[in-house]
């Protein structure tokens, strides 16, 4: 497997629009952080987890060739709002986006257009086509299993993916215990932890910590990270053996 972290910033992005923090005017490439996002590759499926407003700018740099699925963790707009930038990807045939109903409702009130049938469809705007998913309700992608999985964003409820001994799980405040079980065997994770001071919606660095603690995975990298933590360096030097501090960019294979 095989995974292109492509964003690891929370919704503001680091820098942010005119502050002049430490981190926010840091040149260490690994202190920009866009909008969350990833790219895991695994038995020839080719799986984007969420398509944010910096979409376009995060795949300039990657081989273009179809998606074979497009994982919505929930619809708030850091984590959607470049589902029209998949325009170029339509060339391959219709692209499948994976979300919840609720999700998907909010998707098709706010660019409908994406979403008319193939014949009404305005020259130009993505083929994306809309499949539901429910947790505890695997999906099968090209062969690969993935299982999508209950979190809490504070009081929203939205999904992180399990693929194998891999779970992607972002925005999450708490996790019901009743999903602990669906964890079981993972061994590497990507999570979130926004930042060190408590947040109502987000877990911290230490909550996320503690998280794969729990689980006891091998590795975990945090995502969705805000400026108001150290810079990188500073950062990844404090955190335990086997978390790491994600960056823009990176590729992690196991």
């Amino acid at each position: 497997m095989r995974i292109t972290i492509l964003g690891s910033g929370t919704s503001c992005g680091v820098p942010q629009i005119g502050c002049t923090c430490e981190v926010c005017t840091s040149t260490d490439p690994k202190d920009k952080r866009l909008r969350c996002s990833a790219l895991v590759e695994v038995d020839g499926a080719n799986i984007l987890i969420d398509c944010g407003p910096d979409f376009r700018q995060q795949m300039l740099g990657i081989d273009f060739k179809p998606l074979d699925a497009v994982l919505i963790t929930h619809e708030h707009y850091d984590h959607v709002g470049g589902l029209d930038d998949l325009r170029p990807y339509s060339v391959f045939g219709g692209v499948s986006v994976y979300a919840e109903k609720f999700c998907m409702d909010h998707l098709m009130e706010r660019i409908p257009y994406c979403f008319t049938p193939p014949e009404k469809r305005y020259p130009g705007v993505p083929a994306l086509d809309l499949m539901e998913i429910e947790p505890h309700k695997p999906l099968v992608v090209k062969g690969v299993t993935i299982m999508p999985i209950r979190v809490m964003h504070a009081k929203l409820p939205i999904v992180g993916f399990r693929i194998g001994n891999f779970a992607y799980i972002t925005d999450m405040k708490t996790i019901p215990d009743s999903e602990l079980p669906m964890l079981e065997g993972v061994e590497y994770l990507i999570v979130n932890g926004l930042r060190h001071k408590e947040h109502p919606s987000h877990q911290t660095i230490e909550e996320a910590i503690a998280f794969a603690r729990q689980l006891g995975v091998k590795e975990a990298w945090l995502i969705h990270m805000s400026h108001h933590i150290r810079r990188h360096q500073q950062e990844e030097a404090s955190l335990p053996a086997g978390i790491h501090l994600a960056y823009d960019g990176e590729v992690i294979n196991f």
